[in-house]
């Protein structure tokens, strides 16, 4: 986390644009409400469209990047351990963040924490070594630079 916690104060300089491309084409299919958790959330870029419209959990494991963080709850973790109770979340989101994790282990704790009918979106940069070809229940959309997988 030294990495991310070093480029925190420019980070959004750096991925604002491309953060704001996957945001679009996810929206046009989430219909967010109630509780959404943000894994891999940093600085909040992609928290900043529900702000308005859901109880926000930005997650991350550097501290630096969620000090820029707008959201109601900034909780510092890693995606392989969620601090939160079972079917807490009715929306999911993780964008170009869990392939810095051990997917299997991420996943098991996404579901766990997601209500039965949660709408769940998460972004994998296409030349991530570990970012799944599939994941059962989800559409996959073949972007540019990125898969992104959705749920709802």
């Amino acid at each position: 986390m030294e990495y991310y916690d070093s480029i925190a104060g420019g980070y959004d300089e750096l991925h604002r644009d491309e953060q704001t491309r996957k945001l679009a084409i996810i929206l046009k299919h989430l219909k967010p409400h109630g509780k959404l958790l943000d894994i891999g959330a940093g600085t909040g870029i992609s928290t900043e469209p529900f702000l308005k419209v859901c109880e926000c959990y930005a997650f991350d494991p550097s501290a630096e990047m969620l000090k820029f963080s707008k959201a109601q709850h900034n909780v510092l973790g890693v995606a392989e351990h969620l601090s939160f109770p079972d079917k807490f979340f009715d929306v999911i989101i993780s964008l170009s963040a869990l392939h810095h994790a051990d997917f299997k282990k991420s996943m098991a704790e996404i579901n766990r924490v997601a209500k039965e009918d949660a709408q769940i979106a998460l972004t994998f940069l296409k030349k991530a070594r570990n970012r799944p070809k599939s994941i059962q229940g989800f559409k996959k959309f073949d972007e540019e630079r990125d898969v992104i997988f959705i749920r709802w």
